[in-house]
C-alpha cells in the first residue's frame, strides 16, 4: 500500500505514477490471492483418520477400505478369543480417541459393551457392522433361543456386507473421501466373491461321506450352510459354554460309527477337548487323526498368510479340503491386494 506524506513524492522516481499505483495495487492483490491459496491449501491438509476395530476380520475389513487415508488399529490380535475377551485401560482410551469404530456385532465382543457405551455417550461414531443385515442371513443360537448365531463371516458372502456399513460411517467422518472408500470397497467384495467360489469348489471335493467336520467350538455354522459340509462343535456357539462327558462320548460315537478320519483344532480354543475325541475313538479301535489349525474367532499373525481374512479363509479350505480327502484346487490363491492398476492411490 501507497502512503503519501503531503507533497513529498518525487516525480523523479515515478513513485506517484497513476502507473505505478496500478502496479502496486496488482502487485498487493495477487499477494493477496496467493495467501488465500495457501490458507486454503492448508485447510486440505488433512490428518489420517484413526479407525479402531475389535476382531482381526473386522479390522480387516475396515483396512481394505480405508486404504492410506487413515490407520486402523485392531484390539484383538491372533489367538484371541471374543467371547471371553475382557477390554484393557488401554483399550478404552483407543475407542475413546478414534474416528470411528467398528465391532462384529451379535453378542460377540459381550463384555466390551460398557466400553461403547461410554464412546456413543462422547458422540462418536461407534458401529456393528452387522446392525442392519437382513435377519433372514442369520442363523439362530440353538443354545440361547432368539439370539443369532455371531460367526457370520465364516459365510464370506454374507461377510461381504460388512463392507456397506464401513463405507458409510467412513464417507460421514470423512467425505473428501467417499468416491475412494467406495471404490476399495467394492474391489474387495469381489474378491470375497472370487473366494466364496473357491471354498465351495474346494468343500465340494470331500467325499460325500467324509464331509464332517468337527471342531473345538460352534463356530463353523454359517461355513456349513454356505458349502455343504456337516458341522460339529465339542462347545456350544460361546466359549464360554463347557462340553460335558456325555456329550463328548455322543461325538466319539458318532465319529466311530461314520469313520471320520479327521478332526479339528482351533487357533483361539483350547485343543483339550478335541484331544479327549482322538483318544476315545482310538478307545474304540477307530484312529482319528488331529486334522490341522483352523482359524474361528480370530486371524492369524499379522505378516502370515492366515494374518488376513482372504488368507484365513484359503488357510481354512485348504486344512479341511486336504485332511477329509478333497481335491486342492489347479488355480492360484486369491489375492489380498489389488494389482498396480487397479490401485487408486497408483495413479
Amino acid at each position: 500500500m501507497l502512503t503519501l506524506l503531503g507533497n513529498k513524492c518525487s516525480i523523479s522516481y515515478m513513485k506517484c505514477s497513476i502507473p505505478y499505483k496500478l502496479s502496486l495495487s496488482l502487485l498487493g492483490f495477487l499477494l493477496l490471492a496467493t495467501t488465500a491459496s495457501h490458507a486454503d491449501d492448508a485447510k486440505d491438509v488433512r490428518e489420517p483418520l484413526t479407525v479402531v476395530a475389535t476382531t482381526g476380520m473386522v479390522a480387516d475389513a475396515a483396512r481394505t477400505v480405508v486404504g492410506d487415508r487413515g490407520v486402523v488399529i485392531g484390539i484383538m490380535g491372533e489367538g484371541v478369543d471374543p467371547h471371553l475377551y475382557k477390554p484393557k485401560a488401554s483399550d478404552v482410551r483407543l475407542v475413546l480417541s478414534a474416528d470411528a469404530v467398528f465391532y462384529s456385532g451379535l453378542k460377540l465382543e459381550g463384555r466390551m459393551g460398557d466400553v461403547f457405551a461410554k464412546a456413543r455417550e462422547r458422540g462418536l461414531p461407534v458401529h456393528a457392522v452387522t446392525a442392519h443385515m437382513d435377519e433372514s442371513l442369520l442363523l439362530e443360537d440353538e443354545e440361547h433361543p432368539g439370539d443369532p448365531d455371531p460367526h457370520i463371516w465364516m459365510d464370506v458372502e454374507v461377510w461381504s456386507l460388512a463392507l456397506q456399513p464401513i463405507v458409510r460411517v467412513l464417507c460421514e467422518v470423512d467425505p473428501a473421501g467417499c468416491e475412494y472408500y467406495r471404490a476399495n470397497a467394492e474391489r474387495y467384495r469381489k474378491r470375497l466373491l472370487e473366494l466364496d467360489v473357491k471354498l465351495e469348489a474346494m468343500i465340494g471335493s470331500i467325499p460325500s461321506e467324509q464331509r464332517v467336520l468337527v471342531t473345538a467350538h460352534d463356530a463353523f455354522r454359517y461355513f456349513s450352510r454356505s458349502y455343504g459340509i456337516e458341522v460339529h462343535g465339542v462347545q456350544g456357539i460361546s466359549t464360554e459354554s463347557e462340553a460335558g462327558l456325555s456329550e463328548l462320548n455322543d461325538l466319539v460315537n458318532y465319529l466311530v460309527k461314520k469313520k471320520i478320519r479327521a478332526v479339528f483344532i482351533e487357533s483361539s480354543v483350547s485343543p483339550r477337548n478335541i484331544q479327549a475325541i482322538i483318544e476315545g475313538a482310538r478307545a474304540q479301535g477307530h484312529e482319528v487323526v488331529q486334522g490341522g489349525q483352523l482359524y474361528s474367532d480370530a486371524m492369524g499373525a499379522p505378516g502370515t498368510p492366515a494374518g488376513t481374512y482372504v488368507g484365513m479363509m484359503e488357510h481354512n479350505g485348504d486344512v479341511i479340503t486336504k485332511a477329509l480327502g478333497g481335491k486342492m484346487p489347479t488355480n492360484e490363491a486369491v489375492s489380498d491386494s489389488p494389482s498396480e492398476d487397479e490401485d487408486p492411490r497408483a495413479s
